[in-house]
């Protein structure tokens, strides 16, 4: 059991299933769209981007810098979650 309290335990709270994505990413050119599918995508946002961080109109769809997508999806995947 991990002690980060901020990590999302896969086994417990992912809701969807198999073949079902957690997150729809939506590529806008110089922004993109996250958009969760699941209440457990909707609690990884919460817990890893919350509403605070930028200028998020959309929430809980996450915009995002290109840049800044790599390292959310690595997060995303290491949390046992799917993106399409």
């Amino acid at each position: 059991m991990s002690t980060n309290k901020n990590h999302v335990d896969p086994a417990v709270s992912s809701g969807s299933s198999p073949g079902q994505p957690d997150f729809e990413v939506e590529n806008h050119g110089s922004i993109i769209l996250l958009r969760p599918l699941t209440e457990s995508a909707h609690l990884w946002i919460d817990e890893q981007i919350g509403s605070h961080n930028g200028y998020q109109p959309y929430y809980p769809t996450v915009v995002i810098e290109p840049r800044y997508l790599g390292p959310i999806l690595e997060g995303i995947k290491d949390d046992g979650m799917v993106c399409r």
